[in-house]
């Protein structure tokens, strides 16, 4: 399956994080995008993301234990190997753009935890600039608002065949148009804006 992704870039990065925190998020986005509604919390979390920049752009690197780097605030990026595309935070080329000897994406948080959708998340930036740049990215930095500090992921060989699994599974689902099941943690449910959609679990 993960060879059909060269062909097309169907999904965004946002996609991937929203299928391994709940596969229905994505189904409902794919399969009925007009039903999709807005929350305070998808405003919030962009607001504050926007104001971190300008705090980001002002601050030495030392948070993420490095003395010197170039930093690119809202970076494109798209990968017709993986049929992903995005806009990464922020990317730390050490040492610059042109010339880097590493990549390594920053993601804010709008959290205190570094779930497993956000590190997928994070990841995905990471494979996108390798591709993108020819040189391995091996970390990045998850960094949460409310207490203004980073945690470092590693791009493990595991994270990075997750990372595959679930992409081939998210094109299945795309071709089929079949609804996944819902995720097992149904405390994700009080909050979700489709819930009123999940008759089958609500």
């Amino acid at each position: 399956m993960i060879e059909e992704l060269s062909k097309e870039v169907p999904f965004r990065v946002i996609d991937l994080k929203q299928w391994v925190y709940c596969p229905r998020i994505l189904y409902f986005h794919h399969c009925l995008p007009r039903i999709r509604p807005t929350t305070y919390k998808m405003k919030a979390g962009i607001e504050a993301g926007q104001d971190e920049e300008g705090r980001e752009a002002r601050r030495s690197l030392r948070v993420f234990g490095l003395r010197a780097g170039e930093r690119v605030f809202n970076l494109s990026l798209s990968s017709e190997r993986y049929g992903l595309r995005g806009k990464a935070d922020m990317v730390i080329f050490i040492e610059d753009k042109i010339s880097p000897k590493e990549i390594i994406p920053v993601d804010y948080k709008l959290s205190n935890k570094a779930g497993k959708h956000f590190k997928l998340q994070l990841l995905a930036y990471g494979l996108m600039l390798e591709d993108e740049y020819g040189i391995p990215a091996t970390r990045g930095f998850l960094y949460f608002i409310p207490q203004r500090k980073a945690q470092e992921i590693r791009f493990t060989s595991h994270l990075r065949q997750n990372f595959l699994e679930n992409l081939d599974n998210m094109l299945q689902m795309l071709h089929s148009e079949k609804m996944p099941k819902p995720t097992s943690n149904r405390r994700k449910c009080v909050s979700c804006e489709f819930r009123r959609f999940c008759n089958d679990v609500l």
